[in-house]
């Protein structure tokens, strides 16, 4: 089993930067972005935001590319908010996000 510690930290936003996320849909939506990162091997240390962006903290194994990742988690959650919690809606993330890695001592308390 391979050893790995990789962090980062991904951000994304809704498109146009629209106030989509509201209090109906946040805790299903970061519920779901958290399933599919976990489906993708990741493990995810944090996830929070406001209404029109996302902030994920996640190691992400390398046999995932960081692309892959953000394209996978954030598919998988426009989709869901669309067919599952608000079919009635139209719900998208913009095309971009912004990723950084941090270390380890950064995430751990002292």
């Amino acid at each position: 089993m391979p050893y790995w510690r990789l962090y980062y930290h991904f951000v994304w936003s809704t498109k146009d930067r629209l106030a989509l996320i509201d209090e109906r849909i946040e805790a299903e939506l970061y519920i779901v972005i958290a399933a599919k990162a976990k489906e993708l091997g990741a493990t995810v240390h944090s996830i929070g935001g406001i209404e029109d962006h996302v902030h994920l903290a996640a190691s992400v194994p390398p046999k995932v590319s960081l692309s892959e990742f953000v394209g996978l988690v954030k598919g998988n959650s426009s989709h869901f908010v669309n067919h599952v919690i608000k079919p009635d809606f139209y719900f998208a993330w913009q095309e971009e996000y912004g990723v950084q890695s941090f270390s380890e001592k950064a995430y751990l308390p002292s």
